[in-house]
């Protein structure tokens, strides 16, 4: 082979080369965008998940719905004279599953009883009296001061009992932090603070705790029965969508103490029981 030969097969050998060299490029190029196309769309999908999370939490921010306590000790939410669904929660300020449903679902509830869609029976009672230290104590006082609160503030109170919960197993609920949260709500009292260190509400919250026991044979918590009947943790009271769904099928009814069916729950996904850890 001549040497023009030669140099003439070099050069289309290079340019060969440099022709596969851009093809790679323009491959790399193509699967570049379509990673980067690929991910716009994960991160729009992630963040749609959070904006409905979000909103889910987080939707009501308006009035509450009147509450006032009954002479039982149970506290009733929702706007006087309205016939609406009857929405019993029995729940206890230890329990960190109720913690979540009040996070995932609070603000629904909230709502549809200040749109008279739902009355609402808050039944706190001490599940956890069986337990060992601190987790028994945590929920007696607890329980104790919130029976201390007036019905006009409970709800807040309620709330900020939650967003105060101790880790299962560490000491929380001191008398000092329970009336130091009644005093930011504005009805941090002498008969309040007495009541509070003296465990004044025992009485009632033993007979509240029998009558969520005894009578209506709730064995975990949260429970939550919607006139009469159970609801499931995991598919409903934890789906803030379907918790609606539910209320707004179900029918309007008279919400008196003595009206109170005793049902069994039903099954729910893992509740904390007074035998769970």
């Amino acid at each position: 082979m001549s040497k023009a030969a030669r140099q003439r097969s070099a050069r289309e050998r290079l340019a060969e080369e440099r022709k596969r060299q851009a093809q790679k490029q323009q491959r790399m190029r193509a699967l570049t965008i379509a990673i980067s196309a690929l991910a716009i769309v994960a991160l729009a999908v992630i963040v749609t998940v959070y904006v409905v999370n979000k909103k889910d939490k987080n939707t009501y921010t308006g009035a509450l719905a009147p509450a006032t306590r009954l002479a039982d000790g149970q506290i009733l939410m929702g706007k006087p004279g309205i016939k609406a669904p009857k929405l019993e929660m029995f729940e206890d300020f230890q329990c960190p599953i109720c913690k979540e449903m009040e996070s995932t679902s609070g603000n629904t509830i909230k709502r549809l009883a200040a749109e008279g869609k739902v009355n609402v029976v808050y039944n706190p009672f001490w599940l956890f009296k069986e337990r060992e230290e601190p987790i028994r104590g945590n929920s007696q006082r607890a329980a104790n001061a919130a029976l201390c609160a007036p019905g006009d503030k409970w709800v807040k109170y309620h709330d900020t009992i939650y967003k105060n919960q101790p880790a299962e197993g560490s000491n929380g609920f001191s008398n000092k932090d329970l009336i130091g949260w009644a005093k930011d709500l504005g009805f941090d009292t002498p008969a309040f603070e007495q009541c509070v260190k003296g465990m004044q509400k025992q009485s009632q919250i033993d007979s509240m705790t029998n009558y969520a026991e005894q009578t209506r044979k709730v064995t975990g918590t949260p429970t939550v029965f919607l006139n009469g009947q159970s609801l499931d943790l995991t598919n409903v009271l934890l789906k803030p969508s379907a918790l609606e769904k539910a209320i707004l099928a179900a029918k309007p009814v008279d919400v008196t103490p003595s009206a109170s069916t005793p049902v069994a729950p039903t099954g729910s996904a893992s509740p904390s029981t007074k035998s769970s850890k």
